[in-house]
């Protein structure tokens, strides 16, 4: 199979024209993050934010050109609302075409059709990176299977990919039609990730609206299948990829972890915070790293403190899940592809997780047949 190039893609691309500007997509600079692997192609196209909604044709027009190349296995285009080069609108109508702050309510279902056949989709959350998120993420979802539901996890972090390492998968996504991926698997796991696309070593250039596309395009082009939870590993922090996937997508609700020292809070504090502005329901609080026990002597050292999430969790009002302590081996397999919760199936940490578990999807069915009000969060 010939190895497809940039060059031969960028002259593909030329033969589609904007509608609007009578010129190519090339040649009006529209054409940004172009990032391709072993046939994978994936690319962003910028459009002014007015026109994003009828720009759909022309999206699907560049990825069938692409995907007609020879050695091509698969094409992502995606719509990112930037104004194109010299086409910038004035300002009153770019203050006209900007999204409001927030998102109503209704907003979450009106884009349930993204992802038809999951029963829940779960954000693992945190204010900071460090604190073990990813971790937790691969092993809730290890957890909720084991005790018998569909699971898939969305690794939404596009700028540092961990899960496709975290669960030992390889490879590349396949895709029949050119348009729909098949989920990788392992472990009885469905997973996406932008790790299967790009060399573990390839920085992701993208811009926030980009990033915003490539996340709608991971749920809504993926052949989930149906699934119980879809766990969502998100990135850490509070800008623009945590809040499309907090207004755009229906989440069921999140979890945020924690280190229980006092910056980790502030900032795990924050992240519950923005979840309660957009009204997603926050299901609990998970304290990492809560202790570390010495393995030669078993002496406890609080490292990060101790206990500080579950009193955050008391003075918000709100579910404290668990403490997950620090251990070596949790992090070694995870950095070797067999989260503890396989590896180690009957083992201490396992059952915490599968503890947690449990009580996730307690809330959750609870949730859903109506039975369980969202906790009040009271910010203090």
């Amino acid at each position: 199979m010939s190895q497809i190039t940039e060059q031969q893609i960028l002259e593909a691309l030329k033969s589609v024209r904007d509608p609007d500007r009578d010129s190519d997509i090339v040649s009006l600079s529209m054409i940004s993050g172009l990032v391709i692997k072993d046939g994978n192609v994936g690319f962003a196209i910028e459009v002014d934010p007015q026109r994003g909604p009828k720009m759909e044709p022309l999206r699907k027009a560049a990825e069938d050109v692409v995907h007609a190349l020879p050695g091509v296995l698969s094409v992502t285009a995606v719509l990112t609302a930037h104004s194109a080069a010299g086409s910038a609108p004035p300002p009153q109508q770019a203050a006209a075409a900007a999204p409001p702050r927030q998102s109503p309510p209704q907003a979450a279902g009106a884009q349930r059709q993204l992802v038809p056949g999951v029963g829940a989709i779960v954000a693992v959350a945190s204010g900071k990176g460090g604190v073990g998120k990813s971790t937790t993420a691969a092993n809730l979802s290890l957890a909720l299977s084991r005790i018998g539901l569909k699971v898939g996890l969305l690794d939404a972090d596009i700028y540092g990919p961990s899960q496709p390492r975290m669960l030992g998968i390889s490879g590349r996504p396949s895709s029949p039609d050119g348009k729909i991926l098949k989920p990788m698997e392992n472990f009885g796991i469905k997973c996406m990730s932008m790790g299967f696309l790009v060399a573990e070593d390839t920085p992701m250039i993208w811009r926030g609206p980009m990033v915003q596309s490539a996340l709608q395009q991971m749920l809504r082009d993926v052949e989930w299948g149906e699934l119980d939870v879809l766990i969502v590993d998100m990135p850490p922090g509070t800008g623009d990829a945590q809040l499309t996937m907090a207004q755009q997508v229906p989440l069921a609700g999140a979890i945020i972890v924690s280190t229980p020292q006092d910056i980790a809070l502030l900032d795990a504090r924050k992240g519950l915070n923005m979840f309660r502005k957009v009204d997603v329901p926050v299901l609990g609080i998970i304290e990492n790293m809560s202790v570390f026990i010495c393995p030669n002597c078993g002496h406890e050292s609080h490292i990060f403190s101790h206990g500080g999430a579950k009193k955050e969790a008391e003075s918000l009002g709100m579910d404290f899940l668990g403490e997950m302590p620090l251990h070596i081996d949790i992090r070694v397999t995870s950095d070797e592809g067999r989260p503890i919760v396989v590896s180690a199936p009957d083992g201490e940490h396992a059952k915490r997780y599968i503890d947690i578990a449990k009580s996730v999807w307690e809330r959750l069915s609870a949730d859903k047949a109506g039975a369980r009000q969202s906790p009040t969060i009271v910010m203090q």
